[in-house]
């Protein structure tokens, strides 16, 4: 019995915990959801909810004032709030995969995932990010379930052929410029072997995304100071700083894959169960 239930722990047939909540790291029901959502203690995941706010939120193409939107400033805006965000991230690890939701669904929109190298590095950036602001909004972060980007991405939408549009209940991942990856995820080849930097890009500081962008889009009362201060756009001015602990620079990451993440759920309801026992007893 406990191997059929390991079996089918967070798929279709799992009646107990939600295979949405478990691939997506969202479901559409919420607290509504007739099934778990058990949440990871730790995970090299964090989800930060609704924090990517286009200019065309209310009418795809349509600013607020029903004006059209120009798709290259949209997407403009776009990178500019990513690679201001890779910075902000870069803070606290490695990063392996930034990853901005493009649907239109309340549990989903402008949802960010960020998937470091290592769990102790989400495990700080999560510490410091929370009860903080960005552009005005409190930014909302947690740990999330999702490790494997496949199994949560849409196919269809890929591929151009999703008939669900913004509504899928799978992630339409926004894409970034190919010149805008090599330069942010190239840094770590680039630092380990000459420290070389290409030339960084330029762009309209008007297009930059509401409440200062490149970093003046954060706020928190308790680190101000640090958060205005002002940070270059070359990453060769960066390159000196150390963003991982002694020793683990090069260390591959151990990724976990979807049987091994089930079983450590598992585990965590198993012992949920008999905290919840123990104090009914």
């Amino acid at each position: 019995m406990a191997e059929h239930l390991a079996s089918i722990f967070g798929t279709e047939k799992d009646r107990v915990n939600c295979p949405f909540y478990f691939k997506i790291g969202a479901c559409r029901h919420g607290d509504r959801c007739s099934r778990l959502h058990t949440k990871p203690s730790v995970s090299p995941t964090l989800l930060l909810s609704n924090m990517y706010q286009r200019p065309d939120m209310i009418t795809p193409g349509v600013d607020p004032q029903g004006q059209p939107l120009d798709p290259t400033k949209i997407q403009d805006h776009f990178e500019d709030f990513y690679e201001d965000l890779f910075e902000e991230l870069g803070k606290y690890g490695e990063i392996e995969s930034l990853n901005i939701c493009d649907n239109l669904a309340d549990h989903m929109v402008g949802n960010v995932y960020a998937q470091f190298r290592e769990e102790e590095h989400a495990a700080a950036a999560l510490q410091n990010l929370s009860g903080r602001f960005y552009a005005g909004r409190p930014i909302i972060v947690d740990f999330s379930p999702v490790t494997d980007f496949r199994e949560a991405t849409c196919r269809q939408y890929e591929e151009n052929v999703c008939n669900r549009g913004g509504y899928c209940n799978f992630m339409h991942l926004k894409k970034i410029s190919k010149d805008l990856r090599r330069q942010l995820f190239g840094r770590r080849s680039r630092r380990s072997r000459s420290r070389s930097h290409s030339p960084p890009r330029h762009r309209n500081h008007d297009d930059r995304p509401s409440g200062g962008g490149r970093g003046g889009g954060y706020s928190d009362h308790r680190h101000s100071d640090r958060s205005r201060r002002p940070r270059s756009r070359s990453p060769g001015r960066r390159s000196g700083r150390n963003r991982s602990p002694e020793g683990k620079r090069n260390r591959s990451p151990v990724r976990e894959g979807s049987a091994e993440r089930r079983a450590k759920i598992e585990k965590w309801n198993r012992e949920k169960e008999a905290k919840s026992a123990a104090t009914t007893d």
